[in-house]
């Protein structure tokens, strides 16, 4: 009975040390001063006062706002300027030589993208990462998860293997400290993670190091699993938890979620005023709104209703094609890593966990009269019936038939190929990842899979005007750009709740990735 209570108090203890490690965040520290700032015009960019660093303790500065808020005189942005240090952009003293070309510049940018290990600190937002890492650029000014992966492509293009290393250990540190990945390494980002991309990077380390890349991160796989499959075990059918949801016919698949019901601190505003127009209660469209946020897709007519409105948006009742890809592909990675280890049983487990989703991806996700694959509406049991590029997501963990193959190669050559690439969805919605948008990560997801079904034309073809547009708009700029207008090249990219960002990490990488695959020139011409 000691024993039992000692084990009892640990367990305890455990859990209680780690929600320690959960930073506080901005709004948090500053109660009252951050809804002032946010609702101000100081910054053009909610996501700059998140991201200063105080210059004193946050109760002193608190005890000064409280103080001077309403004497004459007092002004809001020089006492946050006399408080904060307001951080630069990412990229913003960088200047490259168009002269020396494509490669050359992508080669620099792998230096001037990279951070150094953070020192540990409880004033800044920013969650401590023990090594080097690369930012996208611009204003992200952290590591992004599914954006890394896209990055890594291109990283392992240069041989930067190290660095590959150095953010792959990251990753598995944020797992350890917070039980998942979040979606970048900021306080306020602690309730969410991305979709999850840890498994193809495990699994694309491992290409050129071994085996041992995959026992060495197995913990951290399943850690990351049982993340997404929280509460899974208990559930009804027809009912959904966290990120977890019971199919029907009994199935678990996944979907996006943030846990908290309150507007983003990183784009306070712009919630709170799109909260105005919802006829949802505020803690379900806020819960919509960060799962979106979670998806990586914020946002997209995709997770709309009919009307494709913002106010509409309801991702926690969409089961997501790609999601459960990613899922699928995180399951196998699993079964790969109990293999190599010779545990056969947990082996089989894991893997007919993986042929369990493979079935219901192909039940719950094609629709065959529309010969696509589209998001699953789990509460109304109907296909969401808003094409996107998502569909493509089978094709890249082999998961599709020929023949579905096939109707999607035509569909993507008949509706999505634009002069530039691919469009992300047919609707012109004014959100970012709708159309006239491309985006570097979805290009390489639907050219990487339809090669795996041999449609090496359309792939060809797919990545040439993708590169073109990248290779031209950096001739004329000196950048590389976070998306592109695919469908009117000659226009810059539109849409989002921010200007357009230069960089940029996943454009990168996928454009070395496809440049070597394809065999451009060295000047892509």
């Amino acid at each position: 009975m000691k024993n039992t209570f000692l084990l009892m108090m640990c367990l305890i203890l455990g859990i209680f040390a780690n929600a320690q490690k959960i930073q506080q965040t901005p709004r948090q520290l500053f109660p009252g001063l951050f809804e002032g700032v946010q609702s101000s015009e100081i910054f053009p960019d909610n996501k700059t006062f998140v991201d200063c660093t105080p210059k004193y303790a946050p109760n002193l500065i608190m005890k000064a706002y409280n103080e001077q808020l309403g004497k004459s005189g007092f002004d809001l942005k020089d006492f946050v300027l006399a408080n904060f240090t307001v951080p630069g952009g990412v990229t913003h003293a960088f200047t490259t030589n168009v002269e020396e070309g494509i490669r050359k510049h992508i080669d620099t940018l792998w230096q001037v993208l990279q951070r150094k290990p953070d020192a540990t600190t409880k004033l800044s937002s920013l969650a401590a990462l023990p090594n080097p890492y690369i930012v996208p650029g611009g204003r992200f000014r952290e590591i992004y998860y599914w954006d890394s992966y896209f990055t890594m492509l291109g990283l392992q293009e240069s041989r930067q293997f190290k660095v590959i290393n150095n953010m792959l250990d990251n990753f598995a540190y944020l797992i350890d400290t917070y039980g998942f990945i979040p979606n970048g390494n900021r306080a306020y980002y602690l309730t969410r993670s991305q979709p999850p991309f840890f498994s193809l990077m495990v699994n694309l380390l491992a290409k050129s190091e071994g085996d041992k890349v995959m026992i060495k991160y197995q913990p951290q796989l399943i850690k990351e699993y049982n993340y997404w499959m929280l509460g899974g075990r208990a559930l009804a059918v027809n009912k959904a938890t966290h990120r977890a949801v019971r199919m029907a016919d009994g199935t678990l698949l996944n979907r996006y979620w943030d846990e908290s019901e309150e507007p983003r601190e990183e784009s306070y505003i712009q919630d709170v005023t799109a909260a105005k127009s919802t006829k949802q209660p505020l803690p379900v469209f806020y819960h919509n709104i960060r799962a979106a946020a979670a998806s990586g897709w914020d946002f997209s007519s995709r997770w709309f209703d009919a009307s494709g409105k913002l106010q509409t948006i309801q991702t926690a009742n969409l089961v997501p094609v790609d999601l459960n890809c990613l899922m699928y592909n995180l399951e196998r990675t699993i079964a790969r890593t109990y293999q190599i280890k010779g545990n056969m049983a947990q082996y089989k487990l894991y893997t007919a966990k993986a042929e369990t989703r493979k079935k219901a991806i192909l039940k719950y996700f094609w629709d065959e009269k529309a010969g696509w694959f589209e998001d699953y509406n789990w509460t109304t049991q109907k296909f969401s019936a808003i094409p996107t590029l998502a569909a493509a997501f089978p094709l890249e963990f082999k998961i599709a038939t020929p023949a579905q193959a096939q109707k999607i190669a035509d569909g993507l050559k008949a509706n999505f190929l634009k002069p530039g690439g691919l469009v992300t969805t047919l609707n012109f919605s004014g959100q970012q990842w709708d159309a006239p948008n491309g985006w570097a990560p979805l290009q390489y997801m639907a050219i990487d899979g339809l090669e795996n079904y041999n449609h090496h034309e359309l792939a060809k073809d797919i990545a040439t005007r993708w590169m073109q547009l990248n290779i031209r708009v950096f001739k004329q700029t000196g950048k590389l750009l976070e998306k592109y207008n695919v469908v009117d090249t000659s226009l810059t990219a539109g849409g989002g709740e921010y200007p357009l960002q230069d960089g940029f990490g996943w454009t990168n990488g996928v454009l070395l990735k496809l440049m070597n695959k394809y065999q451009f020139d060295k000047q892509g011409e």
